[in-house]
């Protein structure tokens, strides 16, 4: 498989390469009259697009702030503007994931809809903090690489980008060398098209095409294990749905809200024990959009999955790709992430284990079963034994929405009842390495944490990061706790 996507990356990248340069200046930039739209690939696609160094600044399209045209500064790479097949979510990656890019990244898009330009816009920069643990399987597999936040710009067919590097950068995480001015190798930009929403209909025989339980009277087993398929479904969309049974059935595309006593069974399935049942503190089940509710294309991740042996914390996030869309468009926007950490990062699947939109709506994220003890990737240093859950969108300078918080509450509440586990108490972690803590360090952390308490970053942002607080006492009361 992952040749194959390889291949299917170079395809699209020398096709985007081969398109002409007839957008050099935003004058060109409006579609041709009588043009007929490119059509949308059902599943998602990825341009991967080299990056070159800029040529001089009567080049470029002038007015980019924060950046210099002096050629005796900070290196700088980019992409002149161009024209490619449509995207909706741009992000940047490098050859090595141990290198840290130090400096600004900034592109501006053409929109489909109008064949306006946008101004320019920042990506946030990552530099590991987003990312499976040192040492793990995952990050050893040769596929990782370095690569910026994602950003969701919507429907685009054009792209320029450029890259500065920062002046007096500190050592990098690998060598321990100054990084100067210079940029990481291998510097591309990925455009992601999200595809469509519900590319394949599995059909239920009990509850109808998509129902939200059952199964069907005969489904067609697997001759290599105990997954069984529904007609419509792949193997890789029955396993991924058979590891939510008995929550849901096979094929269905949301895991239905529960009251408070209606969740001991839950605790059954997070970890099989009979003593799971008697827990008190269990909250009650949040309704979850599967990943065939969003559309999650399961032929990208890596066959199987990994699990820990509890979870002790839960680490809350911002996705850090803008707030640029409407809440019906939250699937696409997973849908791009998803294809963002696998295909463009090299990710065994999404790195959160649940996701989060503006009105409040919570998604499967990593597959594995939503009540199960998932290891994903979205904490480096603190994957094992914890949760990730991100809020669409970005929070350092704009208030996170009532319903998103509210949804984070009942998320944590009832998960982590799961593992009996206190909101509003702290836990102890050991690091598996980071810019923060040495690897083996014990770390004593709130059982309800940012991203920024385990790793030095901004996420999730300063304004969501502030919600934290309330969010723990919500969440106890949520699970009944006095």
């Amino acid at each position: 498989m992952r040749g194959f996507l390889a291949s299917s990356i170079g395809v699209a990248t020398a096709a985007a390469l081969a398109l002409p340069l007839a957008l050099s200046t935003p004058a060109l930039a409006a579609p041709s009259q009588g043009a007929a739209a490119a059509p949308v690939a059902p599943a998602g696609s990825t341009q991967s697009l080299p990056l070159g160094p800029l040529g001089p600044a009567a080049d470029r399209s002038p007015g980019v702030p924060g950046m210099s045209t002096s050629p005796r500064l900070p290196e700088t790479r980019g992409l002149a503007p161009r024209e490619v097949k449509r995207f909706s979510l741009v992000g940047v990656v490098w050859d090595d994931a141990s290198t840290e890019l130090f400096g600004r990244v900034q592109v501006r898009t053409r929109a489909v809809a109008t064949g306006a330009w946008s101004d320019w816009q920042d990506i946030e920069t990552h530099n590991g903090e987003h990312a499976p643990d040192l040492g793990t399987q995952e990050s050893g597999s040769g596929r990782v690489r370095g690569s910026t936040a994602p950003l969701w710009v919507g429907d685009s067919d054009g792209v320029e980008v450029r890259v500065q590097a920062e002046a007096g950068a500190p050592a990098t995480r690998a060598g321990g060398a100054r990084a100067g001015a210079r940029l990481p190798s291998g510097m591309r930009i990925e455009l992601v098209d999200p595809g469509a929403s519900d590319p394949v209909t599995v059909v239920d025989a009990k509850n109808g095409a998509g129902g939200a339980g059952g199964a069907a009277d005969e489904p067609e087993g697997d001759d290599k294990g105990d997954v069984v398929a529904l007609p419509g479904m792949t193997m890789e969309m029955a396993e991924s749905s058979s590891a939510n049974v008995p929550l849901a059935g096979l094929g269905a595309k949301e895991i239905t809200a529960l009251n408070k006593a209606d969740t001991t069974a839950d605790a059954v399935a997070a970890d099989g024990s009979l003593t799971a049942a008697a827990r008190p503190y269990i909250g009650p089940r949040p309704r979850i959009v599967t990943r065939l509710g969003w559309g999650a294309d399961e032929s990208l991740r890596e066959s199987g999955f990994v699990y820990t042996g509890t979870v002790k914390a839960a680490f809350v996030h911002h996705s850090a790709s803008g707030n640029n869309y409407a809440c019906k468009d939250a699937p696409a926007v997973l849908r791009s992430l998803y294809r963002y950490h696998v295909v463009s990062s090299g990710w065994r699947d999404l790195g959160y284990n649940f996701a989060v939109d503006k009105c409040g709506t919570v998604y499967e994220g990593r597959a594995g079963g939503v009540a199960k003890a998932v290891l994903g990737a979205h904490t480096m240093g603190f994957n094992t034994d914890s949760m990730g859950v991100a809020v669409l969108g970005t929070y350092t300078s704009t208030k996170p929405p009532a319903a998103a918080v509210k949804a984070v509450a009942q998320l944590t509440a009832w998960k982590l009842g799961l593992f009996n586990r206190d909101p509003r108490a702290t836990t102890t972690l050991k690091s598996g390495g980071g810019n923060r803590f040495k690897k083996g360090t014990n770390v004593k952390l709130n059982v309800i944490s940012g991203h920024r308490d385990g790793f030095a970053t901004e996420c999730p942002g300063k304004l969501l990061y502030a919600q934290l607080p309330p969010t723990r006492t919500t969440s106890a009361k949520l699970q009944g706790r006095p």
